[in-house]
């Protein structure tokens, strides 16, 4: 995107990439069919230790700019939930998208290219020298589009990050992000056995965030893995956990079972055994899942106390995490080139002229739903109208 933008200014661009061909996790994204972008994005969709960053780019390239570029090569898409917006046939129409654009612009790729240096240079006309596998490269700007160390399967590398700290640019410290999260030994011989069960929860970080007003929440849904927890609602809130910390979880949202469901049980003659709060629990939940959590969380008795106590658990099941499944299994990284360092309008070093960084590789980091390919063609756009 910046490559392109760039050339249709009439500069020389040549993009350098060490994969054998561009675009690599485009194709991968969206299950094969990119999630080129979410209709409702703003800044506050965004994690980053500065969060006001993000806004100028996005106001400059918005989901409308995305989707109008998406029709004028005519590719086809869908809606999905939560205004995400998918390609109808392949990602690999967003990747020929945007090497069709490069090359009407003028844009020389060389795929296969791995970087050896990079460095200032004393040559006329030239801010930079970089050398790699196939040849030196001067250039009056650098754009570092590297993203982050998320599927290093993939060839992420920290490559980003060093150039930054080679020029003294200070980093924000990289965690994976929207990544599913490991259970502790003791949560794994409870429920790890429910591998593949799923329901739809809100997912929200523990009190010791801030109060519960500013705290993140996401209603979407949970799923159970043989590690441990993973689906939108975790890989959500995974951006937002700090190790150590218990995540929250409503098991029923917007749902009072002890009002219509269980109440009756407290009515003179009624049977009060554990089947029937089975039962009830088994309206929002899998069947073995409602049968393991009451196993774990039986009432204390049959009172309105003991029922109004289950309730509040349902609505607030607090589990600590071990960890994360790193940076394997990360959709993005966190953290990244300090905001602090950067023009917000164009992407470019506060301290390094010429010098840009976008995408990924930067402090800012998007929710799950398009949020962060949006960031990556708005941040690209801004480079390239300095660059």
């Amino acid at each position: 995107m910046c490559a392109f933008e760039a050339g249709r200014r009439g500069r020389r661009v040549v993009l350098l990439d060490h994969a054998d061909r561009v675009g690599k996790k485009i194709l991968i994204s969206g299950g094969g069919r990119c999630n080129f972008t979410n209709v409702h994005t703003t800044a506050e969709n965004f994690l980053s230790e500065n969060p006001h960053f993000a806004k100028s780019a996005l106001a400059r390239f918005t989901p409308a700019d995305m989707v109008a570029l998406v029709e004028k090569h005519r590719i086809p898409y869908h809606e999905k939930t939560l205004g995400q917006l998918f390609c109808d046939r392949s990602a690999h129409d967003i990747v020929t998208l945007l090497e069709r654009d490069c090359a009407d612009s003028g844009v020389r790729i060389l795929t296969g290219t791995n970087i050896l240096s990079v460095g200032q240079s004393d040559e006329q006309d030239a801010r930079f020298r970089v050398e790699t596998s196939r040849g030196r490269f001067l250039a009056e700007s650098l754009v570092v589009a590297t993203g982050g160390l998320s599927i290093p399967k993939m060839g992420a590398t920290a490559l980003g990050y060093e150039i930054a700290t080679q020029f003294g640019l200070k980093i924000v410290p990289c965690r994976p992000a929207l990544v599913p999260l490991v259970f502790s030994p003791e949560d794994s011989a409870r429920w790890a056995d429910l591998s593949g069960l799923s329901a739809e929860v809100v997912a929200a970080t523990s009190t010791r965030g801030g109060p519960k007003s500013h705290r993140p929440a996401f209603r979407e849904r949970l799923l159970i893995t043989h590690r441990g927890l993973s689906g939108p609602a975790i890989l959500q809130i995974s951006s937002y956990w700090h190790p150590g910390e218990p995540i929250q979880l409503d098991l029923a949202p917007d749902r009072d079972l002890t009002a219509p469901l269980l109440a009756p049980l407290l009515t003179p003659g009624a049977r009060r055994d554990l089947a029937a709060v089975n039962a009830a629990l088994r309206t929002v939940l899998p069947a073995r899942m409602a049968e393991r959590w009451l196993q774990l969380h039986p009432p204390a008795g049959w009172t309105n106390a003991s029922l109004a106590a289950m309730e509040r658990d349902l609505h607030a099941w607090r589990i600590t995490p071990a960890g994360t499944e790193g940076y394997a299994k990360a959709e993005v990284t966190a953290g990244g080139v300090d905001t602090r360092e950067l023009d917000a309008k164009t992407m470019q070093s506060r301290r390094v002229p010429g010098l840009f960084f976008i995408g990924e590789v930067v402090d800012v980091t998007g929710w799950l739903g398009g949020y962060n390919f949006q960031w990556a063609w708005a941040s690209a756009v801004c480079a390239a109208a300095a660059a």
